[in-house]
């Protein structure tokens, strides 16, 4: 019973620090007095959102680096599908039972491209 009890605090502790960090946060908000409206209603995960609006106006003008450095390591990943992966795919799928290779590995390695 104290556990539980002690564990509730804590909760309760944690929780009511969260909204006071929350509040300022938007205080300073609406001092500010900055808001810029989306440009649309829609979730970008939402697939009907292509037909409802303009992703690219949505985006940001300086996207995220890692965006970036996924497509300059593309060729390097695509390399390496073609040099290792794919080649012990095939190996393995020669001799199944000695290397466990299912039928469901057949099926998604007949689906590459």
């Amino acid at each position: 019973m104290r556990t539980t009890a002690l564990a509730v605090g804590i909760l309760l502790l944690a929780t009511s620090v969260g909204c006071a960090g929350n509040s300022q946060q938007q205080a300073s908000a609406d001092a500010d007095r900055s808001y810029t409206a989306p440009a649309s209603i829609y979730s970008v995960m939402d697939p009907t959102s292509l037909i409802y609006t303009d992703v690219a106006a949505g985006a940001a003008a300086y996207d995220n680096p890692w965006r970036w450095a996924g497509f300059l390591l593309n060729p390097a990943g695509v390399a390496l599908d073609y040099g290792v992966n794919r080649p012990i795919y095939t190996l393995s799928s020669q001799m199944p039972y000695l290397f466990g290779y299912t039928s469901e590995d057949s099926m998604l390695d007949s689906q590459r491209r």
